[in-house]
């Protein structure tokens, strides 16, 4: 076993390591000044300013795989990016993760991500051309709406979104809520879950369109807020859908599918958020380590007392922990796919997150009431991340599919 990067895997790591460093952290404080002295729910000139300039040092759409072809679709377009494996990508993620806003500015960022998969996956040519060029070029942005409120959702089978066919339309009557980018006024596209067939079995009822934002019919309701954070011009809104009338042409893959292509959307999507994961305990460990070595109590540093180093130590054992379950879950599905690497996935989606609430926790302890003000990203860091306990399936379902694999593989020989 071979824990040394390839040329291919350091130089991509560095390069976005080193623009994220020389770009874009000496750009925190206009960052934070755009955001306070303007309209919030509008897109940061920051950011915006930042991005050409990530495209061209060709560090752009840097999540988009070699994937293989699926047979049932064209896959003639040819999309832009470095063509990353999940492996090399999930280093330069990490580096992306350590500033909260650094993914957009190489156009990599949830939920454009997982829906340009989607689209270069199941979609028709006509569908790429419409959909997936502009968001790979930037020029839109796009949301998911599968969570409903009033199911529980972690059980996508509940879903209750009629997705009922008229002609040549099919007509859309639900709820959504926790629709990520919604609220941004570049989002042009969502991706819907709903029910096409309520008499299927459960696992056949549901498929996936394309409904464009501005449809008829469509109404953004609310701003929902995580731990008080309402992340604009982003935003987690809750969608209302009253006889939204989309061509049949807008249907992902055929009725039915909407199973399918979850998984293939969501494999990847969960292991990128645990990537981003990793960089945001590295920068919750880095502000820890600094902070305690600048405060003096009890007639020492605070790095001095042994709570401390005990805290520091078990937050390097953590992550890097936590880093070789991510990378080995990246290598599986390059070589094995992403259903082979089911358990894999899984466990890194549980560990992540939880490693790095508790490092983030530890480094708000070192703050004091710094740590829970605005006056360092650690509070809306571990907000954000204690949602990725629920998102994208909460730990009780991950756990509960890890833990049935495992129980397979120790199944009581037939004594016959």
């Amino acid at each position: 076993m071979d824990f040394e990067l390839t040329q291919r895997q350091a130089h991509f790591r560095d390069r976005v390591r080193a623009f994220v460093e020389d770009q874009i952290r000496p750009r925190l404080g206009d960052c934070r000044d755009q955001h306070a002295a303007g309209d919030r729910w509008q897109p940061l000139p920051i950011i915006e300013e930042l991005k050409p300039k990530a495209r061209e040092a060709d560090l752009w759409n840097l999540f988009m795989p070699p994937a293989p072809a699926v047979p049932q679709v064209d896959d003639s377009f040819a999309f832009e990016g470095e063509q990353l494996t999940n492996l090399e990508y999930a280093l330069c993620a990490e580096e992306m993760g350590r500033i909260p806003w650094a993914s957009e500015v190489f156009n990599c960022s949830a939920p454009d991500t997982g829906n340009m998969e989607v689209l270069h996956r199941y979609g028709t040519r006509e569908q790429k051309d419409q959909w997936l060029a502009p968001l790979m070029r930037g020029e839109i942005r796009s949301a998911f709406l599968m969570t409903e409120p009033g199911v529980a959702s972690s059980d996508a089978t509940n879903i209750e979104c009629s997705i009922a066919r008229d002609g040549d339309d099919y007509v859309i009557n639900g709820r959504k809520w926790w629709s990520s980018g919604a609220g941004d006024p570049r989002c042009k596209l969502t991706i819907l879950m709903g029910k096409t067939d309520p008499g299927a079995p459960p696992h056949k009822q549901q498929s996936m369109i394309l409904v464009p934002m501005d449809a008829q019919g469509l109404r953004v309701e609310r701003a929902l807020t995580v731990y008080g954070y309402d992340d604009a011009p982003h935003g987690h809104m809750e969608i209302a859908l009253e006889d939204v009338r989309v061509p049949a042409s807008n249907l992902l893959l055929g009725e039915g599918r909407g199973f399918e292509i979850a998984q293939g959307r969501l494999g990847p999507g969960r292991i990128h958020h645990c990537m981003r994961t990793i960089g945001v305990a590295e920068e919750a460990l880095q502000l820890m380590c600094e902070r305690l070595q600048s405060r003096i109590a009890f007639g020492k540093r605070l790095s001095e007392h042994s709570i401390w180093e005990q805290r520091i130590a078990e937050a390097r054992i953590e992550i890097e922990a936590t880093r070789l379950l991510c990378l080995k879950a990246a290598d599986m599905m390059d070589r094995a796919g992403n259903k082979a690497a089911k358990a894999e996935i899984a466990m890194i989606k549980v560990k992540a997150p939880q490693m790095a609430l508790k490092v983030i926790d530890d480094a708000v302890q070192a703050f004091g009431g710094a740590g829970v003000s605005q006056d360092t990203p650690l509070a809306m860091s571990w907000a954000h991340i204690r949602t990725l306990r629920l998102a994208d399936g909460p730990d009780e379902v991950h756990n509960r599919s890890i833990a049935r694999i495992e129980l397979e593989k120790h199944r009581p020989r037939d004594s016959n």
